[in-house]
């Protein structure tokens, strides 16, 4: 279903298409391109969402462009978890950090997505 912005160029010229005829035109397909993509889309939405101090929803937004990046990198659940028990064990055996957290500072992230 096309809205009425797609009559005769108006509204900005952009032309809106329907999901369904998304998926009619074009095959179903999980390539690196469409991935990398979808993980830009995810990016910007997750800078506005931190502009406007939306925490909560930026750190969620976060996960899925973890996911994202992990399936353009080849990485499944089982080699992040390996990562993680790894990451915990070496954790485990050296002395905990001085902390210099206090109420008033935000919590770091205990993963941070790098590109």
């Amino acid at each position: 279903m096309l809205s009425s912005a797609t009559h005769g160029g108006r509204r900005g010229g952009r032309k809106h298409v329907s999901q369904a005829e998304l998926t009619e035109r074009t095959p179903v397909s999980h390539s690196d391109e469409q991935l990398q993509s979808v993980l830009e889309t995810l990016e910007e939405c997750r800078k506005v969402l931190n502009e406007i101090n939306s925490r909560e929803s930026a750190e969620l937004l976060s996960i899925v462009i973890l996911d994202v990046r992990m399936k353009l990198k080849g990485i499944d659940s089982a080699d992040l978890k390996a990562l993680c028990d790894e990451m915990l064990r070496n954790a485990g055996s050296e002395p905990p950090p001085p902390s210099k957290q206090t109420q008033d500072q935000p919590r770091r992230p205990l993963l941070r997505v790098v590109k």
